[in-house]
C-alpha cells in the first residue's frame, strides 16, 4: 500500500506542475497576443480605436488566467500538505509558497479593494 501511496504522490507532483506549466503558457500567448494586436493597431491607415473592445476582453480573459494560476497555486499547497502528511517518507523537499501568492486576488477584486470611499 505504501507503494501506491508514493506512486500516486509522484504523479501528482508531475501533474501539479505541468498543470501551473499550462497556466503560465496561456499567460504568455495571451501578452504576445496582446502586444500583436496593439502593434497592428499602430499602423497609420488604422483608427486608433480599432479592437478597443477585443483588447478589454483580452484584459478580462488575462486575468481570469491569472486567477487559476493563482488557485493552482492554492492546489499545490493543499497537496502538499496532504503529503506531509500520508507520504513523508519520499518526497524531497516541501513546496513552500508564501502567504502572500496564496492571497494574490485577481485585478479586477484588487481594484475594488483599493478603492477608497469619498
Amino acid at each position: 500500500m505504501e507503494n501506491r501511496i508514493v506512486a500516486d504522490a509522484r504523479n501528482l507532483k508531475k501533474l501539479i506542475r505541468e498543470a501551473e506549466g499550462l497556466a503560465d503558457e496561456a499567460i504568455i500567448a495571451m501578452a504576445r497576443l496582446k502586444q500583436a494586436m496593439l502593434s497592428a493597431r499602430q499602423n497609420p491607415m488604422i483608427e486608433v480605436n480599432t479592437g478597443q473592445r477585443a483588447l478589454l476582453r483580452l484584459t478580462e480573459a488575462e486575468s481570469q488566467a491569472l486567477a487559476m494560476s493563482t488557485n493552482l497555486l492554492r492546489v499545490h499547497d493543499e497537496l502538499s500538505k496532504v503529503a506531509l502528511v500520508h507520504a513523508a517518507g519520499d518526497m524531497g523537499d516541501p513546496t513552500k509558497l508564501p502567504p502572500s501568492d496564496l492571497n494574490a486576488l485577481p485585478a479586477n477584486l484588487l481594484r475594488q479593494t483599493e478603492r477608497l470611499p469619498a
